[in-house]
């Protein structure tokens, strides 16, 4: 299934995602089981199916990680993590100390650390976003290594929401 054909847009990272969920809404409406009571059980089951299809591709295209292992696979280029590009160097040095940044935040209940952590790593999160939407329009093979750290940077935030919910 490809998303971007599935829900008739385009098949392109920089999304006018607004734009995409009045398209997913309007798909549903017209899939929306009760408007096929009283067809057919065939006609009703491809209903069904093809509603839970468009939620899926939903699910996907609001996803920027599966967006764009979405548009790589388009391209025939390998988007898992196993055959995933390497991030530089420094980037994984920076990962590893905001990491143990976050484990002492965490260890001493530092909320206002953990606030500025997770700020930071919003920042890094849009420079990361906005670097895929570059790499697609220009070089998509590129594209690759920013999904890599875009990957790790949600990991984080997602480490850092469990710590927030501790905390707070």
């Amino acid at each position: 299934m490809d998303p971007f054909d599935l829900l008739g847009i385009e098949p392109r990272f920089d999304l006018d995602m607004a734009m995409v969920e009045i398209r997913h809404r309007e798909l549903s409406r017209t899939l929306h089981p009760d408007r096929f009571i009283g067809r057919p059980p065939a006609e009703r089951r491809l209903a069904l199916d093809r509603a839970i299809e468009v939620n899926e591709a939903w699910r996907i295209i609001r996803n920027p990680i599966a967006r764009a292992e979405a548009l790589l696979s388009r391209l025939g280029l390998p988007s898992d993590e196993e055959s995933a590009a390497q991030p530089a160097p420094t980037f994984l040095m920076q990962m590893m100390e905001s990491r143990e940044a976050l484990a002492d935040a965490r260890a001493t209940k530092d909320c206002r650390e953990l606030v500025g952590l997770v700020a930071t790593m919003r920042v890094y999160e849009n420079t990361s976003l906005a670097a895929i939407v570059d790499a697609f329009n220009h070089d998509p093979k590129s594209a690759r290594q920013y999904l890599t750290e875009l990957r790790y940077i949600r990991r984080f935030l997602d480490e850092a929401a469990i710590v927030e919910d501790e905390l707070l």
